[in-house]
């Protein structure tokens, strides 16, 4: 039995329906919170039992507390959805099963407890660039796999979205990073011509409430999307968005990295917790590029970027200094 929460009331004189999200805990999934209740949506978060976060959830969304491999507590709280985004992951782990539970089982569990209910709605799958080269990690794979379970199933009106990094206010990974590009230094874990593509959470956020307006026109596609600075950012013009000025790259030894994603990884064997930085992490930190395009998706939605780093860095660390 699903244990039901509401944190309150929905958006006054507006009801575009319920949106079930998984992940709605994260930092994007309550950046994803926010902006579905603020255009009228009324949020069903489907989190795990005894959560700790479960309580940050906004006024307005409804917690339900369920297993995803609960069939019968699955197909309860997607029983009048309008849409449903998936936004669970997992980005820690030893083993390629240390990813698979939220990354490509829950979407399993999900789209065959939406096979109950006749005609499915709108499926949105919150995958990663990462997706695209299998090979190279875990992670990678796993969300290859999690995709996989979509392409499998043409009979389900089904999008795609793969973001590159994001960041923004409450993010923790990508935080480090900035910071030490705001003190002047870059620390370059990738080669020197390494070109990145990003985006800030509120436009993604956006760009979630876009398909929601257009799920038809992109049925069955797959959208890797930006901030849409041509080409991507190399790690100098990375500096001069953040610092405003230029800033000293220092390199990372590749062997380095190699050494302590080794290191890592046995730790957390004896020690039992999940790892960040693991052989396939270095892996994809030494990619040439992460690169994503955002003309398809622009076509059918008419959605567009509106914060280019420059300003999403200026805005996240005006709003620390206001903590």
């Amino acid at each position: 039995m699903a244990e039901v929460e509401i944190a309150g009331s929905g958006k006054a004189g507006s009801d575009k329906g319920i949106v079930a999200l998984t992940g709605a805990t994260g930092f994007v999934g309550k950046r994803l919170q926010a902006r579905l209740l603020e255009s009228g949506y009324r949020v069903r978060a489907l989190v795990r039992p005894g959560s700790p976060r479960a309580v940050q959830m906004l006024p307005g969304c409804e917690a339900i507390a369920l297993q995803l491999n609960d069939a019968t507590a699955l197909r309860d709280a997607l029983a009048d959805i309008s849409a449903l985004v998936y936004c669970a992951g997992s980005v820690r782990g030893r083993v390629a099963d240390d990813f698979r539970a939220a990354n490509v089982h829950g979407v399993q569990h999900v789209i065959e407890a939406l096979q109950g209910h006749g005609q499915s709605p709108p499926v949105l799958l919150v995958s990663s660039l990462a997706a695209s080269r299998p090979h190279i990690s875990d992670y990678a794979l796993t969300k290859h796999e999690g995709e996989g379970v979509l392409h499998s199933r043409l009979d389900l009106p089904w999008t795609i979205m793969r973001p590159p990094a994001l960041y923004g206010p409450g993010d923790q990974e990508m935080l480090p990073l900035l910071r030490w590009l705001r003190r002047g230094v870059a620390p370059v874990t990738g080669p020197l011509n390494q070109r990145l593509s990003l985006l800030h959470v509120d436009d993604f956020a956006d760009a979630v409430y876009a398909w929601l307006s257009e799920p038809t026109r992109c049925q069955h596609q797959t959208y890797a999307i930006d901030d849409g600075t041509p080409g991507g950012y190399d790690w100098a013009a990375m500096g001069r968005a953040v610092a405003g000025r230029p800033v000293r790259l220092l390199p990372v030894p590749a062997s380095v990295l190699h050494s302590a994603g080794a290191i890592n990884g046995l730790l957390s064997l004896a020690f039992g917790y999940a790892p960040m930085l693991t052989p396939g992490k270095v892996r994809e930190l030494r990619q040439a590029h992460w690169l994503a395009d955002n003309r398809t998706f622009q076509a059918a939605t008419g959605w567009q970027p509106m914060i280019d780093l420059a300003t999403g860095a200026q805005r996240l660390f005006a709003s620390l200094r206001t903590d």
